[in-house]
């Protein structure tokens, strides 16, 4: 994942119309939401749910763009999972787009287990 070449595709699709891009990079931690140490997780990523998440996305109001990279397999702590980027009109529009997709991304796209050793 280069976040500089996604940013920079992000940017392209957007057009003329955009006044914010936001960029969520998500990374593996070394630890659990309830504090268990973790050394990897593997990530799988149902891609058909992924391209209709985007779909809606595009679709909000003041979106311009909206793309996504997400990393499967096994992966180490400090490597990314994923990219997720929104593009749209004004900071109103951007943030709560981003917010939601990303919620659908994480509840409805993505499986994740964690293991500590």
């Amino acid at each position: 994942m280069d976040l500089i070449e996604f940013a920079a595709r992000l940017r392209e699709k957007a057009g003329s119309d955009t006044g914010m891009i936001l960029i969520h990079n998500g990374i593996v931690r070394n630890s659990s939401r309830d504090g268990r140490p973790v050394k990897s997780i593997e990530v799988k990523v149902d891609r058909g749910k992924l391209s209709r998440v985007l779909t809606d996305a595009r679709k909000l109001t003041g979106i311009t763009a909206a793309e996504a990279e997400i990393q499967e397999g096994r992966l180490g702590v400090g490597e990314d999972i994923m990219l997720l980027g929104i593009a749209g009109s004004t900071r109103e529009h951007v943030i709560t787009a981003l917010a939601s997709t990303l919620d659908r991304i994480k509840k409805g796209v993505t499986r994740k287990q964690e293991f500590s050793n």
